[in-house]
């Protein structure tokens, strides 16, 4: 007895189990976890996005009409570049192509969305008279929070695990399941990918937060910042996946793409720092700017005064009180 429970504990404690569903039945409806936690990340990502905007003076909520073209291009963008990168899944011999529709199953590639995520957002600037780096920026800590969200959905699809390991946290794979690496032994136990980069991207966010806040980076900097920080770990992450993926040069395609991510994010570090010394001074490009309802701008300086109120006289300046409003 003594020496089950010890087994047990031994089990519970070494270990992170997967979960057993990935998907509940409402009914005729079936909701996937993975599609939840990716709409879970979107949600928080445009919450966080348009408080750190409206803070700089944006219109509130004008984060929702960049966002309507951003977001569905990034998940187009996202998927295609799965596919290709997976090309074999899909189309190859014994697959069916129609599996390169089924977007719940899992196979959302983030490098895709952010190119797709970026060209939308570049157009819902133009539309909202937003600066794209301003916007950029606003996005960076939430676009890593959300994508340490969505990576629960990897868990809950028994998917991109890494290496096999003995470490106390390894990830219990179900042997049925079709990732399962043939020839292992049913209770191998395999890097949890997903957590580790739940964790760098987490404490990402904070460093984006303290780095916005006390090196006041703006002007792109910060989402220079952002791609330095997540590809550097999906560099790591990335090497000690074991899913099938294509290789160039002896490298996974996302390790290309990761090593990309740190070249670009320093590029626009340097680039913009030399371009921009100082704050900017609004978020909105010259000409388009948002005046909250009920203020103008004065002409001498950059601050708004209320007009809804009218100016009140005060005693002993020299100012009379008109007899239609006494």
């Amino acid at each position: 007895m003594i020496n089950a429970v010890q087994s047990l504990a031994q089990g519970v404690f070494t270990s992170i189990p997967s979960p057993d569903i990935s998907y509940i039945d409402l009914g005729p409806l079936r909701i996937h976890f993975y599609a939840l936690c990716i709409i879970t990340g979107i949600i928080v990502a445009v919450l966080m996005t348009n408080h750190r905007l409206t803070k700089r003076g944006a219109e509130p909520w004008v984060v929702i009409d960049i966002a309507l073209l951003a977001v569905p291009l990034a998940i187009i963008t996202a998927r295609v570049y799965h596919v290709v990168t997976h090309w074999g899944f899909y189309f190859g011999e014994g697959a069916n192509p129609l599996s390169a529709l089924y977007i719940w199953e899992g196979g959302i590639a983030i490098y895709g969305a952010l190119i797709g995520g970026a060209v939308g957002a570049w157009l819902g600037c133009r539309w909202t008279g937003i600066r794209f780096w301003s916007f950029a920026d606003a996005l960076a800590p939430g676009l890593l929070l959300a994508q340490a969200i969505g990576r629960f959905g990897n868990w809950f699809n028994q998917e991109l695990f890494g290496l096999p390991t003995d470490l106390p946290w390894g990830l219990e794979i179900d042997p049925e399941n079709p990732a399962f690496p043939p020839g292992l032994a049913p209770d191998t136990l395999f890097h949890p990918t997903f957590l580790y980069e739940v964790i760098w991207n987490a404490l990402g966010v904070l460093v984006l937060l303290w780095a916005g806040r006390r090196l006041r980076l703006q002007w792109g900097r910060l989402f220079a910042l952002y791609l330095i920080w997540y590809s550097a770990g999906r560099i790591v992450w990335e090497s000690i996946r074991i899913d099938p993926s294509e290789i160039f040069l002896g490298l996974r395609t996302n390790v290309w793409a990761a090593i990309a991510g740190v070249v670009v994010g320093i590029v626009i570090l340097v680039v913009q720092r030399r371009r921009h010394t100082g704050d900017e001074a609004s978020p909105y490009v010259p000409g388009r700017e948002w005046h909250p309802e009920g203020s103008v701008q004065s002409q001498d300086t950059d601050d708004f005064v209320d007009v809804s109120e009218p100016p009140t006289a005060e005693v002993g300046e020299g100012t009379a009180t008109s007899a239609a409003t006494k």
